[in-house]
């Protein structure tokens, strides 16, 4: 399993209509290609309020790549991002990074 992290920095004011888009949304697009959610999480001491960070597992670089491709060509996700969008961004920024888990890693 290779783990892929990411950092969304929130628009000001949009932070519900990005949580929103996730759990009613977004989640469920996930798993149809395939993107198993680790987990979400928002900063509650330290650091900045308006960063969501969630994790996802997938089999291989080359699962993440087409879950990826497949999840942005999704008809149903491209009008999910255009309805929640009609008002301005959610996200101003997006940041990613794939994680290996080391050979002593629990998570594996």
């Amino acid at each position: 399993m290779i783990f892929e992290w990411r950092v969304y920095e929130i628009i000001p004011g949009k932070r519900k209509d990005l949580n929103e888009r996730f759990a009613k949304h977004t989640i469920g697009l996930f798993e149809k290609h395939g993107m198993s959610v680790v987990g979400f999480w928002e900063n509650s001491v330290g650091g900045r309020s308006n960063t969501l960070y969630y994790m996802l597992a997938f089999k291989s670089m080359e699962h993440l790549e087409t879950a990826w491709k497949d999840f942005a060509a999704d008809p149903e996700w491209q009008a999910v991002a255009s309805e929640s969008e009609k008002d301005g961004p959610l996200v101003a920024n997006i940041r990613n990074m794939v994680l290996k888990p080391t050979y002593y890693s629990p998570m594996q």
